[in-house]
């Protein structure tokens, strides 16, 4: 089976329907300011308009193309990929179909940076419900109620209760 860069070549091409930079952020839910910082590490090469008028610069326009890397580039970086890999990532992208195993060796070892991070949050969820359990019963609160913060009485104990 032969696997090919070129469905990660999004920046090489862009399709005749195209979002301005505005427009584009507002799609993917993110900042102008970060997709030019995207741009500006190297990360994304955005097809320019014509310049019209000398006075003013070319637009950006975004495709489906540029959209897609975007979005899989968000999901690395939300994921806590550091952009130092992200930037590694891309650049092995732009040298072509010889680095496919270097980049599924990154991809790989960031999923199992991810899973480990997800087991973890899930063993702190459980410390926390567990203490949510303890104070329900100390409280005398149903699970869910509004009295939740109640005070505990006088009488009672409170030791252990942190």
């Amino acid at each position: 089976m032969t696997v090919s860069s070129q469905p990660d070549m999004h920046f090489a091409q862009s399709e005749p329907t195209s979002l301005s930079i505005g427009e584009a952020a507002e799609r993917l839910g993110v900042s102008v300011h970060t997709l030019r910082y995207y741009e500006r590490e190297g990360l994304l090469n955005v097809p320019r308009t014509e310049q019209v008028q000398p006075s003013r610069s070319a637009q950006r326009r975004y495709g489906e193309s540029e959209l897609e890397l975007l979005r899989f580039l968000l999901a690395l970086r939300a994921t806590g990929m550091p952009m130092g890999l992200i930037r590694r990532y891309m650049a092995l992208v732009r040298l072509g179909d010889g680095t496919v195993t270097e980049r599924r060796e990154l991809l790989v070892e960031h999923q199992r940076a991810v899973t480990a991070q997800i087991a973890a949050l899930g063993n702190n969820l459980k410390a926390i419900e567990h203490k949510i359990g303890k104070y329900d019963l100390l409280g005398g609160c149903a699970p869910g109620s509004q009295d939740v913060a109640a005070p505990v009485p006088a009488t009672g104990t409170t030791q252990g209760a942190n």
